[in-house]
């Protein structure tokens, strides 16, 4: 029903359009008409993320309009792209700063989301100011000074992890795993050769109908691994799952014991077991576990005998709070206990996780020394007999954002953990991604090494001003990222650890100019203090300018995209929402391998995937062209592969219009 109501609302759209250029002049009725579209969407469904398109092209189509900018910016903090909300409510502020009495929150919000702590922090501040001036105000937009103090504690815990990154190789299991939809809640067994997870994928969904907000609905599926290759994950069963919402919490350690959440009773927890290959239909846990109230999360220690769970029952030191339960001779969970002040804070905890020693605990929590939304934590039982736990430690960015951190879980080992998490080299919203700590070569003797200075100073191409830009280091083998700090505009020092000779992914993003994401080689951490330095320049989106995408990657002979492929794709996806105007055409290109009429075929269906991605993140279709050249226009000579063929293969993308 609602995909049908979606065509008629698109259908509606196009033809109101009348094929004016993509490139959105200013209008203010094709505004109201797009806004209009947005609202009578929201009344309808929840389809906020098809709504949010809407929203945007309304704002874009008047940048004057004070409801549809205020409402792009709302939509982006409550779907995805959060740090892209500040332009839109940044034009109501400068228009109308007393537009909304929360104003100035929100910009600090979408400032949060995007790393930029000084600028949330100022902001934040601003707001707080407010509340100062108007203390007897009392309006539904009023955030509590307590709130706002919250958020500006997050923004200084923030810059400190993300100036020192912990060292974690964060990498994404793949497309045998992950979709374009959300993957999340992975869990493993003992042997780590089965992996259990939820979707909200539409292939293999047992429902072939969306939820309300136009999303195919909760299902479980299943892969299995042979030696290092995951194999297509497949929905669990339909005696599992139904034709509802169905997701996983935990996976006993022999992969036979499945621990469901169900919507019943204000959210219980349920259970499935296997037998000769078959699960059984989820029966409710037995025992005190569930409540009245939600139960949304299980961690089942390894020996079988404690099942910690979240729960926001009442008498609690927060909202959501973990607690422990011990099961009886019969069975059943019984012995419930909150696990304490160390553990727990006024705000919610939530996915805990034992790992197989059974005195380490992970657990993802609001409250505490966090950088915003849920942070991932661990804790150490100190007394078993008093339930004694150590104070919880943040692990870090980059496994902890400002975004929601959360479900994870790890190996047996200890060397490995997996979790789920939206990323810059995501397939979807989010995906599933294992997390290990790599093992680099260490010093030959015990000096400690000092870190070297990258310091990259990003210009624009014609005038050589500094450009305020999103600039991330990231090395090439493992994906550890480098800590860096801001030195002014434009000015981003990286504090670069490793000692060995490597090779790293440095990315540079700004609104109105081609993203950058190129390879550069570093000597890291040495004995003495040393420094290095890059110009990056930037050029705008004028008509006419020319990027190639050399980190998009395909399958050979194939218009299949390679894992490696979607940080480019994201990234591009990520410029052209941030200039709604830009209309470009992508170009496929080959090397003279093969014959002409094939290259020529291959490298318009490499053009038209990336632009099916596109669309399908929700860049109007009308906004990217295609073509393909096949080899007609090399860049290099095709007389060997790494300095010719190589370069010759290759998709660019070509503005049109802005």
């Amino acid at each position: 029903m609602h995909s049908i109501y979606r065509i008629l609302i698109f259908l509606t759209v196009f033809i109101a359009f009348i094929d004016q250029a993509a490139a959105q002049s200013q209008d203010k009725e094709q505004s109201a008409l797009y806004m209009e579209q947005a609202e009578l969407m929201m009344e309808a469904t929840q389809a906020m993320d098809d709504a949010l398109d809407l929203m945007v092209i309304a704002a874009n189509f008047d940048t004057t309009n004070i409801k549809a900018n205020y409402e792009a910016g709302n939509m982006h903090l409550l779907t995805t792209g959060k740090a892209r909300s500040t332009k839109y409510f940044l034009r109501v502020y400068r228009q109308s700063p007393d537009f909304k009495f929360g104003l100035e929150y929100l910009i600090g919000k979408g400032y949060q989301y995007g790393l930029e702590f000084d600028k949330a922090i100022k902001f934040y501040n601003l707001y707080k100011a407010k509340l100062q001036a108007n203390p007897n105000y009392s309006g539904e937009d009023k955030i509590d000074v307590e709130v706002v103090d919250r958020k500006i504690f997050e923004c200084n815990n923030g810059k400190e992890f993300v100036a020192n990154p912990s060292n974690y190789s964060i990498v994404n299991l793949g497309r045998e795993i992950n979709s374009e939809f959300d993957d999340y809640a992975p869990v493993l067994n003992e042997n780590e050769d089965e992996l259990v997870f939820t979707s909200r994928r539409r292939e293999g969904n047992i429902n072939e109908d969306v939820a309300d907000d136009n999303k195919p609905y909760e299902d479980i599926f299943m892969s299995s691994k042979t030696g290092e290759k995951w194999s297509r994950a497949k929905n669990i069963s339909d005696k599992v799952n139904t034709p509802f919402n169905d997701s996983n919490l935990a996976l006993s350690a022999d992969g036979n014991t499945l621990f469901i959440y169900k919507d019943e009773n204000a959210g219980d927890v349920y259970v499935s077991t296997r037998k000769d290959g078959i699960w059984t239909s989820p029966e409710p846990l037995p025992g005190d576990v569930n409540s009245n109230y939600r139960e949304t999360s299980v961690s089942l220690s390894s020996d079988g005998n404690s099942l910690y769970f979240a729960s926001d029952r009442l008498g609690g030191l927060g909202g959501s709070d973990i607690y422990v339960a011990t099961k009886n001779g019969m069975g059943e969970w019984v012995k419930v206990k909150n696990l304490g002040p160390t553990i727990n804070s006024e705000l919610d905890e939530d996915s805990p996780f034992i790992d197989y020693d059974n005195t380490t605990l992970y657990f993802s929590s609001e409250g505490r020394k966090g950088m915003g939304g849920f942070d991932i934590f661990k804790s150490t039982l100190v007394n078993a007999k008093k339930s004694e736990w150590s104070e919880a430690v943040n692990l870090g960015y980059p496994m902890n954002t400002p975004e929601d951190d959360i479900f994870y879980v790890g190996s047996k080992d200890g060397e490995r953990g997996y979790y789920s998490s939206v990323r810059d080299d995501g397939m979807g919203y989010s995906d599933i991604y294992i997390i290990t700590t790599p093992k680099g070569t260490p010093p030959t003797d015990d000096k400690e090494l000092i870190p070297l200075q990258y310091e990259v100073s990003v210009k624009d191409y014609d005038t050589k001003e500094p450009v305020e830009a999103k600039v991330k280091l990231q090395r090439l083998t493992d994906n550890t990222v480098s800590g860096f700090r801001t030195e002014g505009p434009g000015e981003y020092i990286f504090a670069v650890k490793s000692p060995e000779i490597d090779e790293y992914n440095l990315s540079v993003e700004s609104d109105g100019y081609a993203f950058q994401n190129f390879t550069v080689e570093i000597r890291g951490a040495s004995e003495f203090e040393r420094s290095a330095s890059i110009t990056v320049l930037m050029k705008k989106l004028e008509v006419g300018t020319v990027s190639i995408l050399r980190n998009i990657y395909f399958d050979y002979g194939k218009a299949t995209f390679k894992d490696g492929s979607y940080n480019e794709l994201n990234k591009l996806e990520n410029m052209l929402k941030q200039n709604e105007r830009v209309r470009v055409e992508i170009a496929g290109h080959t090397d003279n391998v093969s014959s002409a009429a094939f290259n020529m075929k291959l490298s318009l269906k490499r053009a038209n995937a990336v632009k099916d991605f596109l669309v399908s993140k929700g860049i109007d279709t009308r906004r990217v062209t295609t073509a393909g050249y096949g080899e007609e226009r090399p860049i290099a000579s095709n007389d060997d592969e790494k300095d010719g063929r190589e370069l010759n293969r290759r998709v660019e993308f070509k503005v049109l219009d802005n």
